[in-house]
Order: C-alpha cells, then structure tokens, then sequence
C-alpha cells in the first residue's frame, strides 16, 4: 500500500527531543530527526520566522523538512525554538531579541551539531530565520546557508555583502508575489554577492502555502545540499516496514 507524501505526513526518522544552552545560560527547546538507519548526508540547521507574527520551530515548511527529508533525501533535520518562542515542543527560556542576542541561539545549534558529529551542516532560514542566517552564518563552520523569503529587515547591506568572495553557498529562494522582497527587488540587494544563487518561484508567496509550494521549496532546498536524491518521491510505501503517520 502507497501513501501520497502531503500535508502532515510524517515519515520514518529517528526522533529525539534536544535541548540546546546558550552562554547566556538560556535552555531552548527543540528536535533532532535523523534519517531511520545509517548517517545522514548531510544536515539542516533550521531557523524559524517571526516569533512576534507567529513563527516557531513548527513552522510548516521547517516541520515538513523534518517530518519528510530524513526519510527522503537522508537529511538530519535540526529545529529549535529561538529564544522566548513556544511551540507544542514547549517554551525557550528569555525574550525575543529583534534578532541581536539570537546570535547566542545559533551558536548553541552549531554547538550541538558539532556535539553529534552531524556532518556537512547548512543553516536553512525562513524569512526573520534568513535575517539570523545572514548576519550570523559566517561566523559558523556551514557549508552553505539557505534563505526562504528573505525579508531584509534586520540584515545590513555590510552584512549581505560580507558574503561576497565567501567559498561558502549561497542559496536564495524567492517566491514572486512575497509580501516584502520580491524576485526583482532582491536581485539589486543580493548584487553584492556575485556567487549567490536567486532562485525565483513563480506563484510563490511568503508564506509558501499548499502543497505545490512546499514541494517546491523542499526540493530546491535537497538541490542545493544533497542532489542525488532528487527527484523527492511523492508517495511511500507503507508495505516495505517503513510505516508513515500523521504528525501530531
């Protein structure tokens, strides 16, 4: 029996509750979703949007990563509330910062990805997460960071612009009708940083809602980081003992 891979699917991975300390002394909450068997490929260190609008580790485009890319694509899924952000995981301890001692909470995720061993790690951020991917990314050993829907609020044109020349990728995913930086707009301020790659979607919005959309960004995300894995399977085989069920 197939199941098609949509919605709240949630597909096989080991999955385990982490906390992450920062030095500020502050415990954040989170999940780590390991591919079922063997080492993942690679790894995704998430970054929520807005907790202020709403944003969370449950965000859906993060919690689908997690619920299908380990199965998928052998990805490791890192996702954590930032500080003062609750979600069903529970609460990180502080208070939102406006994305200044947020640099402390990235720290603490590429603390503990360095802890497991996780291998190849890439900061994946979602509009406000894609603000803390910019100005804090460098100073962490990535391979690359992934921008969705970048808003370009928080980060300075130095800060995009200290990428330039940076042997890391860079990796940016626009949809046409965003609420705040759209395809044309973003193509000026990413223009300092030549070896960026803006991927335009047509139709996309911010918030990249339906199942198109999601698709969409989970493939472009597994494109940059794990190729061989592409094309992502849209069905499961639930007969094989790789059982999927509805997330919680």
């Amino acid at each position: 029996m197939t199941i098609e891979i949509r919605g709240p699917v949630q597909l096989p991975a080991r999955r385990e509750d982490i906390e992450l300390h920062t030095i500020d002394g502050l415990r954040l909450v989170g999940e780590l979703a390991l591919p079922e068997s063997g080492a993942p490929a690679a790894t995704l260190v998430t970054l929520h949007p807005l907790p202020t609008a709403g944003g969370f580790m449950d965000s859906h485009i993060l919690r689908k990563a997690a619920g299908r890319l380990p199965a998928l694509a052998d990805l490791a899924v890192l996702r954590f509330n930032t500080r003062g952000t609750t979600s069903p995981r529970g609460t990180s301890d502080g208070a939102f910062d406006g994305g200044v001692a947020e640099a402390f909470d990235v720290a603490a995720a590429m603390d503990l990805v360095r802890e497991r061993g996780l291998p190849r790690p890439w900061l994946v951020g979602w509009s406000f997460g894609t603000e803390l991917a910019l100005k804090y990314g460098r100073d962490h050993d990535v391979e690359g960071i992934i921008l969705l829907s970048p808003p370009l609020h928080r980060a300075s044109a130095a800060e995009v612009a200290a990428w330039a020349g940076d042997s890391r990728r860079v990796v940016i995913v626009v949809p046409e009708f965003d609420d705040y930086l759209r395809p044309a707009e973003a193509r000026e301020r990413f223009a300092t940083v030549p070896q960026a790659t803006l991927i335009a979607v047509e139709g996309g919005k911010h918030l990249w809602v339906g199942e198109n959309q999601t698709r969409r960004v989970l493939t472009e995300i597994v494109a940059a980081v794990h190729p061989d894995a592409l094309p992502l399977a849209d069905e499961w085989d639930e007969d094989a003992g790789r059982d999927a069920a509805p997330s919680a």
